[in-house]
């Protein structure tokens, strides 16, 4: 029905082409009128500007043939847009689109007159009005497109960047391709790791917003049913990983170590990733849980980056304090934290005993008398020896 009235309404054969032969001319007067209203449109480079006009042209001559052919249905994306290369909806956005179709759209209206056949003016005018809104129409659905595919797009590259994380990639590459997601370059960074959600839950989505509400840079993947959250900079990184937290599935979630950079993010993943294969092995663990406090469970699970940090980390700063302080440790240990037994043992006063312990916490971050502290002072002393051992045998 709309075709057939556009039909009775469209303007004369001649007055069509009047109007195609005026369409370079017109282009080239709606793209003078831009220049002198759009501030915008006058800072951009030279090949942009005549892309624009190109445009302009193929949508004049596009209104010519969708005049010619009323029961044709309108091809206006390839027809008008297809001129124009794919940059161009990077150099300007949809509301700035808008503003040229509607300077295009005046310039012709403005020479309606001089263009058609005497009693075609109205019939011309007429015809203007409803392929402006047919090229509307147009342009949103380009954007839209483009957006999708964009944002297909963004969604394989941030998969790409969390895989090559998690797999220990090349760290050079990583913060070109996130700066390509609009990831700033920001400090400090961690990985998070913990079990996606069960079902159709988008986790992706939830977890970026809860991240972004907290200010910081996200990236997210899931590797078969393990939900990766890259958080970058904010105010409150801690604040903002407990948050993120309540989106992970049942379970323990890991927090790997504070690192500089998204280059560096890779050492930040694999510890969470060791922290959260090792994570059962302490039931009781908070959530999140730091993957350096699962260092005993990673040490167990044979991770050696675990191993190698408590040999640095607890045996070798109690080692180097000299025997007194090791052998009170370890008398300490053997006495299931009794300090007077431990004092009678080495025939020295419990207040020797404690100032003993003091120090020992100073140089390892570990409490003696606290059962995980000396969980972990007792396996790193373990490996500490076994360790020993096999350099003397090699």
């Amino acid at each position: 029905m709309q075709a057939a009235a556009r039909g009775a309404t469209q303007p004369s054969e001649a007055t069509l082409r009047r109007l195609e032969r005026a369409s370079g001319a017109l282009a080239t007067q709606a793209v003078a009128r831009m220049d002198e209203e759009l501030s915008w449109f006058r800072a951009m480079p030279a090949a942009q500007r005549s892309w624009v006009t190109i445009v302009a042209q193929a949508g004049i001559a596009s209104l010519v043939e969708w005049c010619r052919n009323p029961g044709r249905p309108p091809r206006l994306t390839g027809e008008v847009f297809g001129a124009a290369p794919r940059e161009l909806m990077h150099a300007v956005p949809l509301r700035r689109s808008v503003d040229l179709i509607k300077v295009t759209v005046e310039v012709v209206e403005d020479r309606v007159e001089q263009v058609a056949e005497p009693g075609d003016v109205d019939r011309l005018r007429l015809t203007v009005l409803q392929f402006s809104r047919e090229i509307a129409f147009a342009v949103a659905h380009v954007y839209a497109s483009y957006a999708e595919n964009r944002g297909a797009w963004d969604a394989r590259l941030e998969a790409l960047v969390v895989d090559a994380l998690v797999r220990g990639d090349r760290a050079e590459e990583l913060p070109g391709r996130a700066a390509a997601l609009g990831w700033a370059e920001t400090e400090p960074v961690v990985v998070v790791v913990g079990s996606a959600p069960p079902g159709e839950h988008d986790s992706s989505t939830v977890v970026r917003r809860a991240a972004r509400s907290m200010g910081c840079e996200v990236l997210v993947g899931v590797h078969a049913d393990e939900l990766v959250v890259v958080l970058g900079g904010g105010p409150d990184l801690t604040a903002a990983t407990s948050r993120v937290c309540r989106e992970f599935g049942a379970g323990p979630v890991v927090v790997g170590p504070r690192v500089d950079s998204l280059a560096h993010a890779g050492e930040s993943a694999s510890a969470a990733l060791a922290g959260l294969h090792a994570a059962a092995a302490w039931p009781d663990a908070p959530r999140p849980v730091s993957a350096d406090d699962l260092l005993p469970e990673r040490a167990l699970d044979g991770d050696p980056l675990a191993r190698a940090a408590l040999a640095e980390q607890v045996a070798a700063p109690l080692q180097s304090a000299g025997p007194e302080l090791l052998e009170t440790v370890r008398t300490v240990l053997g006495n299931g934290g009794n300090l007077e037994a431990t004092a009678r043992a080495l025939f020295v006063h419990t207040n020797t005993v404690r100032y003993r312990l003091k120090r020992a916490a100073e140089l390892t971050g570990c409490s003696a008398t606290d059962p995980r502290g000396a969980w972990t002072l007792q396996l790193a002393l373990a490996l500490g020896q076994l360790e020993g051992q096999r350099s003397l045998w090699h």
